[in-house]
């Protein structure tokens, strides 16, 4: 079922939510994005009034422009992978430098149908750059490309909604 602007991807997502709390909180949002390929801003921008928090993001699919645009050193590129931890949170931080927000989310990862680099499909990493550090998280999904595209565009919206509410609450995440 479609919602009422008939954006089937923010049907899928709690993106309505993202914005209203990013709203609320007076902060803005940047996406650095390797296996949603700009699914994860679009996601976000389909919310009506999205244009006061979503910066802008950066479709970093091929492993160069991991470097060029998004920041990510080339050692970490050449020494852990397009597809790693260390990866998505130079992703995340180049997100948040670059188009100059309060929050950057880097996504990378497999979505299929062959393993890459030694990873498995499904594997996703998801990082959060915020004004009190970065956090990434190791996600394992399953499915088809879509499926594994989606989940990661859900699971990077839902983590930045827990931690901007963990921080309005106070308890404020470590860095990574």
């Amino acid at each position: 079922m479609l919602p009422s602007n008939g954006d089937p991807l923010i049907a899928a997502v709690p993106a309505a939510d993202l914005v209203r709390t990013l709203k609320q909180a007076d902060l803005t949002v940047a996406t650095a994005e390797s296996l949603t390929a700009g699914l994860l801003a679009a996601t976000i921008a389909g919310v009506p009034g999205a244009s006061s928090v979503l910066r802008g993001g950066l479709v970093v699919y091929a492993t160069d422009l991991k470097h060029s645009l998004a920041g990510v050193s080339e050692h970490t590129l050449t020494a852990d992978g397009p597809v790693a931890a260390s990866t998505a949170e130079q992703l995340a931080v180049g997100a948040r430098t670059v188009c100059a927000a309060d929050w950057g989310l880097g996504l990378t990862g497999v979505a299929g149908p062959e393993p890459q680099d030694g990873r498995a499909v499904g594997t996703v990493f998801l990082g959060l750059a915020g004004p009190e550090g970065t956090e990434v998280l190791r996600l394992k999904l399953s499915g088809d490309r879509w499926t594994i595209r989606m989940d990661a565009v859900r699971a990077a919206v839902c983590e930045l909604v827990r931690s901007l509410g963990r921080r309005t609450s106070g308890n404020q995440p470590g860095g990574v």
